[in-house]
Parts: C-alpha cells; structure tokens; sequence
C-alpha cells in the first residue's frame, strides 16, 4: 500500500502541485478576496525569514498587517525584516528569535508575547526535515521536535490570546507528502527500524493536519485551517532534497504561489467562511486522504495523539 500511496501521490503532484497546476487552480481566483486592508490586525508567522513564510510576510505587511515574524536566526532575520519594511512601506515588522525545536522555548516566548502583545492570526510555517535521526538537547527527534511538538505548543498556548480578539485564526503550514502516510500514534519519534527524514516529515505533516481537525472541534470561537503550499522552489527544499529539486526544479512554484493560499486563508473573507478544520490546496478544500490508500486513523488514535503530545508540552511548560 505504501508504494501505491507513493505512486498515486506522485502523479497527483506532477499533476497538482507544481507551478503549472498552480496557474491551472489560479484561473477561478477572485482577485477581489485579497483586496483586504489588515491594519490592526496582528500576525505571528513562524519560520519567516525565508520561503513561504517570508513570502507570506511580505504580503500581509503590504496591507498594512502588523507582522511578527518568529525565527530562529538574528541575521537572517533582521535581514528578512529589512526587505519586507522596505518593500511593502510597513514599519510595523517585528523580530522574535525562538528555536522551535525546543518546546521550553516556545513557552516561554508565546507566555512573554501573550503579555505584550494582542494576536488574530497564527500562522505555523516552521518546519524541517532532518535526513538523519538527530536528537534535541532536550532528546526529542528533531523533525518531530520541529514540525509537531513546536507547532502544538506555540498553538496551545496561544488560544487564549487568540480568543479575546476578533475573527482569530490559525493557519498551519502542512504539505501534500502528507497524503502517503497513516497516523501512527505509537512511533511519534521514530525509534525502531530504519530512519528515512522524507517519510518522518510526511508523518509530522499528517500530524498537523490531525491536529487541526482536533483543535476546530474543540475551540469553535477560532477558525482552524491546514494547507499545502504545493511543491515550491524555497531554500528548505534546496537544502533537503537536493535531488528532487535537481529533477524538478523548472517544474516548481515560486515562493509566492506556495505562500498564496497560506494568505488567502489569513486575510480573506471568503475563507473564514469555509468550515473550521479543512485542508486547503489552491484556496479550496481537498480530502486529507487518497482514493483506496487505507490512510485513515481512528477517532481513539487522534485522541491519542492529541493525549500524548499534552503529556509531553507539559513537561517543559514553564
């Protein structure tokens, strides 16, 4: 089943995911659902000082959005924060530096923001996919560390912040890879058999776009969303998969295209009106799950995930 999952996902890609499925999808676009003017409104997206997140950053600044980009690098950052306020004329552009692999971090950043700051949209882009089982000082699996555990903390502790504000939002940066794997609840940090980064970042992903559903269930006043950006030419997948972008790289989107559903679902009307919970692809929803792929985990086994993943942030809560 995995080869199929695979084989069928692939050819949905060359298909979907790619700039020319992009411009496909970009034909029934309204141009008119981002004509937003966000002053006011205030975005944390992490990950932001390149690739979608950067691109994502840039978009909302140029509507008067006041932005907070959350990353892990000064100097790429303040680099990254440079070029937004002088390309989209917004002063309102701020840096945060939190490594999200390290939950007792992210704690501690969402509580000190949480004090400072008000909050309408989290947008969790951070992400990496490391080849080689690596652990964190903390001796979590570093994608897993990354990818799932810093994204349900930085959610978490932030929903109280979220509700006191008006149509708040939480957007997570999923992907397609997706689609190949089933949840599997009893192996979140890959510690039997071989490790293959490709396929623990897939099961992260799944993890998210888990954890969205949960989440759109339990806070009603908070409209939850995942999405996948499509396959984007950005620095990550340069470094990560060097060979799929060798093979793929006149195929792939721009930064932009990844990041265009990403503020479609942060700013636009039309999207706070869809169903809290969804998947999105090109602006519209898609199934979490391919034709006959037997990917789909039991309501006790997302319960699960969401059990042990509180289980684990509680214990570096500050």
């Amino acid at each position: 089943m995995s080869l199929y999952r695979n084989t069928v996902w692939f050819l949905k890609g060359l298909q979907e995911y790619t700039k020319g499925g992009y411009e496909a999808a970009a034909r029934s676009f309204s141009e008119a659902d981002l004509e937003v003017n966000v002053s006011g409104r205030s975005f944390i997206i992490t990950g932001a000082n390149s690739g979608i997140g950067r691109a994502a950053a840039c978009e909302i600044a140029k509507r008067g959005g006041t932005v907070h980009l959350v990353c892990r690098n000064e100097d790429r950052a303040n680099e990254a924060r440079k070029d937004i306020v002088e390309r989209c004329k917004n002063e309102n552009v701020h840096v945060h530096l939190v490594d999200m692999s390290s939950p007792r971090k992210v704690w501690e950043f969402a509580s000190g923001f949480s004090q400072k700051h008000n909050l309408h949209v989290l947008i969790n882009n951070a992400g990496c996919m490391v080849n080689q089982r690596e652990l964190t000082e903390d001796g979590l699996e570093k994608n897993f560390a990354t990818n799932t555990l810093g994204t349900y903390v930085l959610t978490t502790a932030l929903i109280p912040t979220l509700k006191k504000s008006e149509n708040p939002r939480v957007i997570t940066v999923s992907s397609g890879g997706m689609l190949v794997q089933k949840l599997n609840v009893e192996e979140l940090q890959f510690e039997k058999g071989s490790f293959d980064g490709t396929m623990a970042y897939a099961q992260n992903k799944r993890q998210q776009v888990i954890m969205t559903e949960q989440w759109a269930a339990q806070h009603k006043e908070i409209h939850f969303s995942s999405m996948h950006p499509g396959w984007a030419d950005t620095p990550a997948v340069q470094s990560s998969m060097p060979d799929f972008h060798a093979k793929m790289k006149n195929k792939l989107r721009t930064e932009a295209q990844g990041a265009d559903t990403v503020v479609w679902l942060a700013i636009s009307d039309a999207a706070s009106r869809q169903p809290s919970g969804l998947f999105f692809q090109d602006r519209k929803a898609v199934s979490t799950h391919l034709l006959l792929a037997s990917s789909r985990s039991s309501p006790a086994e997302d319960q699960k995930l969401m059990s042990k993943l509180e289980e684990l942030a509680v214990k570096f809560k500050c």
